[in-house]
């Protein structure tokens, strides 16, 4: 879908192509939203209660709070690692005992009195064995801390990308918001022209009749007038089609009207530097490949902790002694130390392997860092871009104005050709919706800009301070 004017001389320019890109991709992931039922209200949103109902609809940060909550309490847990283990454990056991005992020098006497010896004994019974064990670490070689330490990073990680895609779904919007507002203009734009070139061709025909225009100006005034007609029907198909992307995105079962403009700031929003710094600081992408260095620095730590001792103190409790064994103690309490001396596990290796993966995260973020950094400066240079062919239509604009109403004049004199009336009403058009295009490629820009330096939540900061742009003015 392209969104072209009639003139040969005005080519589909990359922003609508990328926007026509972005509906597609929005639209095969999901049902095409269907129009409101006649006579039912278009819910209006300005761009604040846009990004107010994405957060509230999105199954994508729904996931990601999902993910959020499922770290957070796995984070609780291990606040807990210090405390004692109680278990409790009941066995219903069937047993043979053989007890053997030699009766050393009462052997004659027992001879005797026919006794052989040694005594043997066999006892062969049901037993219920309920018992509570409690065990209390006292040191772990640095275990539970590493693990308490790795579980607070794997929220910090979840929570990043919990940020990284609210930012990214607010890119999104601000595609499908502006894109929609870029569109209805568009829709302005086409109509004018048509209507311009309708009027031409009343002119034309009035002039054929008077004698002072050719047959062939009024063909070409009406081959003009029917390829605008055209046009402005496939920019209303466009329109629809951008209309039901932004009801998707925002789950509103029908078209919404956005309220909030295209806009521009004519100078400079700020400096290349200090979004640079922005983004080390506050970039979610960054956040989260810190938080995987630390989770894989507690990895090392966990894997060191194998090597060394265990310290820990233990109880235990029999509740009915009449079943218990003879070498079973009613209750026991002490201190305990547990060493493994050799572990088929290779705890070498695997503190090496723990070590890699810490290099492999550090590497990962240094990586982007710089990556940051240098998107930073492409998203900042495309923004000044945008901003400053924005500035510079301005004066195309009114050049254009002027061209057409200076041919419309010469043509109703005799002194200009049909064509000429109907290049430079193609060519106002054009400057217009290449504005208009201008002023969404900015605010695109400033979302992308804001996104990879962490702060797309200034977006409706600087949207209120844009000046605003009407394509057809």
């Amino acid at each position: 879908m392209e969104l072209p004017l009639v003139s040969r001389h005005w080519p589909p320019t990359r922003a609508l192509k990328g926007l026509t890109c972005f509906s597609l991709i929005l639209l095969s992931g999901a049902a095409i939203a269907q129009p409101a039922p006649d006579g039912a209200a278009v819910p209006a949103l300005d761009w604040q209660q846009s990004q107010q109902r994405l957060e509230q609809v999105s199954d994508a940060l729904a996931a990601a709070d999902a993910s959020v909550r499922n770290k957070q309490d796995l984070q609780d847990a291990t606040r807990l690692l210090r405390l004692p283990e109680i278990t409790g454990e009941v066995r219903r056991l069937q047993f043979q005992k053989t007890l053997t005992l030699p009766l050393g020098s009462l052997t004659p006497v027992a001879e005797a009195f026919g006794i052989d010896s040694p005594l043997q004994f066999t006892e062969r019974d049901w037993r219920t064995r309920p018992v509570v064990t409690a065990v209390l670490p006292l040191y772990t070689g640095g275990l539970i801390p590493a693990a308490q330490q790795a579980a607070a990073g794997a929220t910090d990680q979840a929570s990043a990308e919990r940020e990284s895609q609210r930012q990214s779904l607010s890119v999104q919007l601000v595609q499908a918001y502006f894109g929609q507002r870029l569109a209805e203009q568009a829709v302005d734009v086409r109509r004018e022209v048509r209507d311009g070139l309708q009027q031409h061709l009343d002119d034309a025909l009035k002039l054929e009749r008077e004698g002072f225009a050719t047959r062939a100006q009024r063909l070409q005034a009406n081959v003009a007038r029917d390829k605008a007609e055209r046009e402005y029907q496939k920019s209303l198909n466009a329109l629809q089609t951008l209309k039901a992307a932004l009801a998707t995105l925002l789950r509103s079962g029908g078209d919404v009207r956005p309220l909030s403009p295209l806009f521009v700031h004519r100078a400079p929003i700020g400096a290349l530097p200090t979004f640079e710094r922005d983004a080390q600081a506050r970039q979610p992408q960054i956040a989260r490949l810190r938080a995987l260095v630390a989770q894989a620095e507690q990895g090392v730590r966990v894997q060191q902790a194998k090597l060394k001792p265990t310290v820990f103190l233990f109880g235990q409790y029999d509740f009915r002694r009449r079943d218990e064994m003879l070498t079973d103690p009613d209750w026991a309490f002490g201190i305990g130390l547990k060493y493994t001396f050799l572990s088929p596990t290779s705890r070498p290796a695997q503190i090496s392997a723990a070590r890699a993966q810490q290099d492999q995260a550090e590497a990962g973020l240094r990586e982007a860092e710089n990556q940051v950094t240098l998107g930073v400066r492409k998203a900042w240079y495309e923004l000044d871009t945008a901003r400053q062919q924005f500035l510079l239509l301005d004066s195309s604009i009114e050049q254009n104005r002027e061209n057409l109403r200076l041919q419309e004049l010469a043509f109703r004199e005799g002194q200009a050709t049909s064509l000429d009336v109907i290049d430079a009403r193609l060519g106002l058009g054009g400057a217009q919706v290449e504005r208009a295009q201008a002023a969404y490629q900015y605010d695109v820009a400033l979302a992308q800009l804001l996104e990879i330096s962490g702060q797309m939540d200034r977006y409706e900061e600087f949207r209120r301070r844009g000046d605003e742009v009407i394509a057809h003015e």
